[in-house]
């Protein structure tokens, strides 16, 4: 349960949920027509099984499908959306449900924090990405080609639908992507969940097994409900990442750097993450605040989810500092780093010396 200042909402976890979609917006007292959003690699998939739930107790559906990728958090993208909502007529109390990763909560969600002034909005996330982060706090944003979500809101859903099954038919790439979020969540608030991710990655990585194994199932709806309740409660306590909230961004500020600089399709957001909290190990080892064998163990958790320390070839400091630069994070033009004074207990930091940013980041990208 989020219980947010602006809004207090349920986050639902379960094998199978999306058969229950229907069911649910009634217990939410959701009446009006759906406007489902989906991603275009899923929704002939899932979408399908969305809609006809949705549909079995008498509801109107209409259904948009989002091109997958990064690319789609336009402003041309929003746009299209505008057009078909008006199109169809969208009234206030008509609900926009969002199924797909977290480009789609964004995107969709946007649109529904501005169309009319806001319409009611459901999010169903389809990726690990979307359940424990994106989907869950009401930050909804697009890109622009100078940086990634620098147009957006803070708009709470109704609720958030996390179906695990989804997961088996995830793109390998995509799975690997989003658990990054959940390497993150264990540095930054649950040590011992770092050490049941480093036994069970085999099994994570392989959602698909859990269509036949009822105790892979339940592993895989533990490891996503414990990390949306870890993001549930730091955004409770500061919807507005005015204070304890911007330690989610731990990773994220090189992450992001890292996204803008590849044209948000060569590294995915997970990725970009994963080479992030290398760096910023790197930074916190330097300035005494970590020993080597935590920056290392950063390096080990990642490497074992299939996830990157290196960024591809071509990248240089230069551009990747100017990216930086431009992070909506920059306060009074000092950049705001997220650091481990231990495991589970982040900082935040605005004195970071130069030449150990350099560093870090030569330690990711390579010298250029």
């Amino acid at each position: 349960m989020v219980e947010a200042g602006s809004a207090r909402y349920p986050v639902y976890c379960a094998w199978g949920l999306l058969e229950r979609s229907g069911d649910i917006l009634d217990q939410l007292g959701l009446s009006g027509r759906v406007f489902l959003i989906a991603d275009q690699a899923i929704i002939d998939s899932h979408g399908v099984t969305a809609i006809d739930s949705l549909r079995a107790g008498g509801r109107s559906v209409e259904s948009y499908a989002v091109p997958s990728g990064e690319a789609s958090k336009s402003l041309s993208s929003l746009d299209a959306l505008y057009v078909w909502l008006s199109s169809h007529r969208a009234e206030r109390r008509d609900i926009i449900f969002a199924l797909g990763g977290g480009v789609t909560t964004d995107l969709a969600g946007t649109a529904a924090a501005t169309y009319l002034r806001g319409m009611p909005l459901v999010h169903a996330p389809t990726t690990v990405l979307g359940m424990v982060d994106a989907a869950i706090g009401g930050k909804v944003a697009i890109d622009l080609p100078s940086g990634k979500n620098l147009v957006g809101a803070f708009y709470q859903p109704r609720a958030v639908l996390a179906d695990a099954a989804t997961l088996a038919t995830l793109p390998p790439r995509e799975l690997r992507s989003g658990f990054a979020e959940v390497i993150k969540h264990g540095f930054i608030r649950d040590e011992p969940m770092l050490g049941l991710l480093d036994e069970s990655a085999d099994l994570l990585l392989d959602p698909a097994a859990a269509l036949e194994d009822e105790s892979h199932r339940k592993l895989l709806v533990e490891i996503i409900t414990r990390n949306q309740a870890i993001k549930a409660t730091v955004v409770s306590a500061d919807e507005r990442e005015s204070d304890i909230r911007a330690i989610l961004n731990y990773g994220h500020t090189l992450g992001h750097a890292i996204e803008a600089v590849t044209g948000y399709s060569a590294v995915l957001h997970g990725e970009a993450v994963a080479m992030g909290m290398v760096a910023v190990a790197e930074i916190g080892c330097s300035m005494g605040l970590i020993d080597e064998a935590l920056v290392t163990r950063h390096r080990r958790l990642i490497e074992r989810f299939g996830l990157p320390t290196q960024s591809p070839p071509g990248l240089g400091r230069a551009e990747i500092v100017e990216a930086m630069s431009r992070d909506k994070k920059v306060v009074g033009g000092k950049q705001r780093w997220v650091l481990l004074e231990s495991v589970g207990n982040p900082i935040v930091r605005d004195d970071v010396p130069a030449e150990i940013v350099s560093e870090a980041i030569d330690a990711v990208v390579g010298a250029a």
